[in-house]
C-alpha cells in the first residue's frame, strides 16, 4: 500500500521539500539521488554519504529542505524559470517518493 500524496514543488532549479515529507521519508539523510524513469520524476533516498547524489540543504528553522539541482532540471527541459506543483507518493516497491507524469 503507498502512502499518501505529498506536495512538492520545483523552483528556479530547486526540489522543494517540506519538513514533514523530509521527517518521513529521508529521516537523518544529508543526500537524494533525482532519476527520471520515463515520464515520472523518482527520488531516491541515499544512506551512505559516499554514494553521492543532492545534497537536502535546510533552508529554514521549520526543518523545509531543498535540493539544489539545476542541472537535472535542465536536462530534463526545464529551463531556470520553471515554476511547479505537483504530488508525489512513496513507493514502497521502489523504495522512492515519485511523480508520476512530471516530465510530460
Amino acid at each position: 500500500m503507498n502512502a499518501p500524496a505529498a506536495s512538492v514543488q520545483i523552483r528556479r532549479g530547486g526540489l522543494y521539500l517540506s519538513s514533514a515529507i523530509c521527517d518521513r521519508y529521508f529521516t537523518g539523510l544529508e543526500s537524494v539521488i533525482l532519476l527520471r524513469n520515463n515520464n515520472d520524476l523518482i527520488i531516491l533516498p541515499v544512506r551512505h554519504a559516499a554514494s553521492g547524489g543532492y545534497l537536502l540543504k535546510r533552508r529554514n528553522g521549520a526543518g523545509d529542505r531543498v535540493v539544489f539541482a539545476p542541472d537535472f532540471f535542465r536536462e530534463q527541459g526545464m529551463d531556470d524559470e520553471s515554476a511547479c506543483d505537483f504530488l508525489a507518493r512513496w513507493e514502497a516497491e521502489q523504495a522512492a517518493l515519485v511523480a508520476k507524469d512530471l516530465f510530460l
